[in-house]
């Protein structure tokens, strides 16, 4: 195993932490750190609400998958991010934990989610529409309930609460 590379792969629901949590942890096992969304962005040279507008959640989904494939595939040692949705589409979940069995689900409440994404709402095309923390509640449950069965075929799973992202990386780090 010294000369495949490391890669630990974060999923989990907009808003678990999974870029926060990920560049701590980048920095603690001395890896560099990289999110699938921002290659993807990199490489069209377009937002991801451009490209849902453009190419509909069909054709991201299908970009978000051929970057995912070069991610895990070329090589490189990684904490790498991954959009919340990339787990549950295609066979990605199966594909990622052919990879790599450091696949960390930050799972997170919904009441934690609702909290910190309200915040933040309007930087969010996909929930800038919503207008009360109800509606927020029952848009992540909806999704949560399609999306836990995909993330929680991660081999590590974190519960996200209350705790410092700093604290989320020790954990990490330990079931590593």
């Amino acid at each position: 195993m010294t000369n495949s590379p490391r890669i630990v792969v974060l999923i989990g629901y907009m808003g678990s932490g999974k870029s926060v949590v990920g560049n701590l942890l980048a920095k603690q096992l001395h890896l560099p750190f990289v999110d699938s969304d921002d290659c993807l962005e990199s490489k069209t040279q377009q937002s991801i609400t451009q490209i849902f507008e453009e190419q509909g959640e069909l054709g991201f989904r299908k970009m978000e998958r051929n970057v995912l494939h070069e991610l895990l595939t070329d090589n490189q040692d990684k904490v790498l991010s991954l959009g919340g949705g990339a787990p549950c589409y295609f066979d990605n979940m199966d594909v990622i934990t052919q990879h790599t069995l450091k696949v960390v689900y930050l799972d997170t409440s919904i009441q934690v989610l609702v909290e910190r994404l309200w915040k933040e709402k309007n930087h969010r095309p996909v929930i800038a529409h919503l207008d009360s923390k109800e509606s927020l509640t029952e848009f992540i449950g909806k999704h949560l309930f399609e999306r836990r069965p995909f993330y929680r075929k991660a081999p590590i799973i974190i519960a996200v609460q209350k705790q410092s992202p700093s604290e989320v990386v020790q954990q990490i780090v330990d079931s590593l």
